[in-house]
């Protein structure tokens, strides 16, 4: 996606969710684990969040949740927009969820600004093969320039104006 992106759009990855501790209010403020406080510094000087995520028995996974639940009571997250990817062409439920979810996560909620594409069991080449399609191709830049014009959009409105 990064090389679909809008000139001046850099898309930085997180793939560590297996690496975060399990989330506990106990371990918030200045006892948040390490991996929490590079993951939210990460989020901090982000302009806007996608986030992407496999369905697991119907539902968000458990890994995914619990990198939600380390955001919920933090400030980078907020008002931050995020918008949903999802690289499936089922996993219905876990996307009602995680709208729900991220709908309480973040004022700024892109929950109409939204990219579906049907790469599940697809090894990275395919992937990249699936995204040099015309009609992909054109799905991805349309969703990108998309989410920078949404992200513009809300930086223009504070936060504090916000309902």
């Amino acid at each position: 996606m990064q090389e679909l992106a809008p000139e001046g759009m850099t898309l930085m990855v997180f793939d560590q969710i297996g690496s975060l501790p399990i989330f506990s209010p106990d371990h918030e403020a200045e006892k948040t684990p390490v991996a929490v406080l590079a993951l939210m510094a990460q989020v901090a000087q982000a302009d806007g969040v996608i986030i992407s995520s496999p369905e697991y028995v119907r539902a968000i996974p458990g890994g995914m949740k619990n990198l939600i639940d380390w955001m919920v009571s933090r400030a980078e997250i907020i008002h931050k927009p995020i918008a949903l990817v999802h690289a499936s062409h089922r996993g219905a439920d876990m996307l009602a969820s995680m709208r729900l979810v991220l709908s309480t996560v973040s004022s700024r909620f892109l929950e109409q600004h939204f990219l579906s594409l049907p790469l599940v069991g697809k090894s990275p080449e395919e992937v990249r093969v699936a995204l040099g399609q015309a009609g992909v191709r054109t799905q991805v830049i349309q969703f990108l320039q998309g989410l920078a014009q949404e992200i513009a959009r809300c930086a223009s409105v504070p936060a504090e104006d916000l309902p």
